[in-house]
Order: C-alpha cells, then sequence, then structure tokens
C-alpha cells in the first residue's frame, strides 16, 4: 500500500512538473529520499483512470481474493464512510483504519477526515466512475480504502476453537448466513443485526464476501463496526456448544420439510427466549437451510396472511432480529421503523 501511495505521489509529481514547465515555472521533483518520508499525499490529484493506484483500487472493489490479499476494501460513498469513522471515533477515538480518502473534485474535506495520517486525493468524474463502477457521480462523491478490521476472522480450513472468547465477553446472540449469495440481502442483514444488537454474524460456506462493494453499500458500515466470523459448520458447532446457545432456524411454514416440527414467531415466544443465548440460522432465498441446519435448529416461521409461501430473506431476517434482540421491548419499534425507511 505505501509502495502504491508513494507511486500515486510520483505521478501526481511529474503531472505538476508539467503544468510547470508549460508556464515557466521549476520542473524539479521531488527526491526519492523526500517521496519515502512523505505519509500523507495532502492535495494529490489523478484524472486518468488507467493510473496504476487507480486500477489497485478497482481490483479491490471487483476480487474478494486480492481484498483479503491486501487486508483492505474499497468503501464507495460519503454515507457509509462517515457512518464507519463515527463509530470508530466513538469507539476507539482514532480513525488509524483509513489508508486513503478520494473525493471528487470540488469536494471539500470533511472535518472528521481532515487529519495528518489520511492520505487525500482529488479526482476527476471519469476516476470516481471507474472506482465505483457506477455512472453517475451524484451519489458517489467520495470513496475511501479502508483496512478490514481485526472483527473479522476467516476460520475455513482450520478448527481454532480457543479463539472464540476474543470475539467477545459473552456471545448473547448470534446471526448465522447459511448460503447468501445476493450481497444485497446480506449487507441488509448485516445492518439490521448492528440495529438490534446482536452479538455477531456467522457467514457459512457459500454466502458472498462481506466486504463487496454492494454489501458494503446495503450494510451502510456495518461490515466494519460487527463481528463477522466466516467459518464452517463444525466451528459453528463448537461455538454453539462452548456458550450453550440454543440454535434456531428461520423456515416458512408450509415450505418444502413438512416432517419438521415448526414454531410460529410471536411476542410471547420472543420474551420466552429474551434471557436465553441464540443463536438463528437463515438459508438462502433459493435452497432454504440447509439438511444441517434443519437437523440441528429448532424452526420457526414468521405468521403470515394470504398465500405467500415466503419473505425475502432481508425482509424475514429484520423481522426475527427485532423479534428475539436482546431485552425486547416495545420502546424499539421506533428504531425499527426507522431501519426500512
Amino acid at each position: 500500500m505505501a509502495l502504491l501511495l508513494q507511486t500515486l505521489f510520483s505521478a501526481t509529481a511529474l503531472a505538476d512538473a508539467g503544468r510547470n514547465r508549460s508556464s515557466g515555472g521549476s520542473n524539479e521533483l521531488p527526491s526519492s529520499r523526500s517521496a519515502k518520508k512523505k505519509k500523507k499525499l495532502s492535495a494529490a490529484r489523478l484524472s486518468s483512470p488507467s493510473n496504476p493506484f487507480v486500477k489497485h483500487c478497482v481490483k479491490l472493489r471487483l476480487s474478494s481474493s486480492y481484498r483479503r490479499s491486501q487486508g483492505s476494501a474499497l468503501v464507495v460513498g460519503l454515507t457509509p464512510i462517515m457512518e464507519v469513522c463515527r463509530f470508530w471515533q466513538l469507539n476507539s477515538g482514532e480513525l488509524s483504519n483509513i489508508e486513503c480518502l478520494l473525493l471528487l473534485d470540488g469536494m471539500e474535506i470533511p472535518e472528521m477526515l481532515n487529519l495528518p495520517s489520511i492520505s487525500i486525493v482529488h479526482v476527476s468524474p471519469h476516476v470516481i466512475k471507474k472506482l465505483s463502477g457506477v455512472q453517475s457521480v451524484d451519489s458517489t462523491e467520495a470513496v475511501a480504502l479502508i483496512k478490514i478490521p481485526r472483527s473479522f476472522y476467516d476460520m475455513l480450513g482450520e478448527h481454532k476453537e480457543e479463539i472464540y472468547p476474543s470475539w467477545f465477553p459473552l456471545p448473547n446472540r448470534l446471526l448465522v448466513l447459511d448460503g447468501i449469495q445476493d450481497p444485497g440481502n446480506l449487507g441488509t442483514l448485516l445492518r439490521s443485526s448492528m440495529a438490534f444488537r446482536w452479538s455477531a454474524v456467522f457467514l457459512l460456506p457459500g454466502c458472498c464476501d462481506p466486504f463487496n462493494d454492494k454489501a458494503i453499500r446495503a450494510a451502510r458500515g456495518a461490515s466494519f463496526q460487527l463481528p463477522i466470523i466466516c467459518g464452517s459448520w463444525s466451528h459453528l458447532e463448537s461455538l454453539t456448544r462452548r456458550f450453550r446457545m440454543k440454535m434456531m432456524g428461520g423456515h416458512p411454514e408450509n415450505y418444502g420439510e413438512s416432517s419438521h416440527q415448526i414454531s410460529v414467531l410471536s411476542a410471547a415466544l420472543a420474551d420466552a427466549l429474551s434471557s436465553e443465548p441464540l443463536c438463528l440460522v437463515l438459508g438462502s432465498e433459493g435452497e432454504g437451510l440447509s439438511h444441517q441446519a434443519l437437523q440441528s435448529c429448532q424452526l420457526l416461521s414468521i405468521p403470515m396472511a394470504g398465500m405467500f409461501e415466503s419473505l425475502n430473506v432481508s425482509v424475514a431476517g429484520g423481522i426475527f432480529l427485532y423479534m428475539l434482540q436482546p431485552e425486547r421491548n416495545s420502546g424499539k419499534m421506533f428504531t425499527f421503523l426507522l431501519l426500512f425507511n
């Protein structure tokens, strides 16, 4: 990352030198030693979509494996960027995870982000479109490179049971996503989990990357705030045994496996479970819960009028997460309504 920023600085300096030559000014470039010492790209500007740094950012947006190898993700839009910043500032008082902020030409630097540790780069409309993958620049006036937080764990291929206690003192509510491939649905469920104070989210194999650009946009910054674990079913079973969590699975009442007993979600049931550590498993819309989830979970359905077979998983998940949140009370309904406005 430091090398890419240095490359960007050098490219910017070359462009400035060209402008100086055309106006009769000095064409001296900064020495390599001074470039290495520079920690912040103050007032740098990019106008070419083919710049190596732009290509690096686009690859971060498009490739999950590249994001993991670099340890960074691209966040598009000032609103999710600021939500992440406010959360970090409130909890740790620092914004050291933000590596670079790219602003559309003419945009003022937000006061919260005008820090020596954050490299600021102004970019042309062509570059912002390339970075964001969105043709309109109206809602993409800012893009940020942010380090993937330590609260994200990828345990696939390992069985590190001893790591569980380091996540949080005691997991009270755990949302498990089983094969959720749509980034919009996954991001919305992350956002709902954060709003209703669930402890963490566990992603089983087959789920999309929570740092996919569309998932980040739907999550509105929750991907960087909520503990997220990628693991196998054996990891999940180990966790639920260690913390004695009751496993429940969201399942339509009249869908598929009629041989399984299905309880109906109600206020009385939610109140009875309010003090019990819960693990809620949600399956994909196409496949539903996996065979392992059907065998391991107490199945729970949402009562519905009419002949509808099921709800969109993010809508159903929002209802489950609200009703089963810790210390649920009627005063939280206002938050529930605001979330879906």
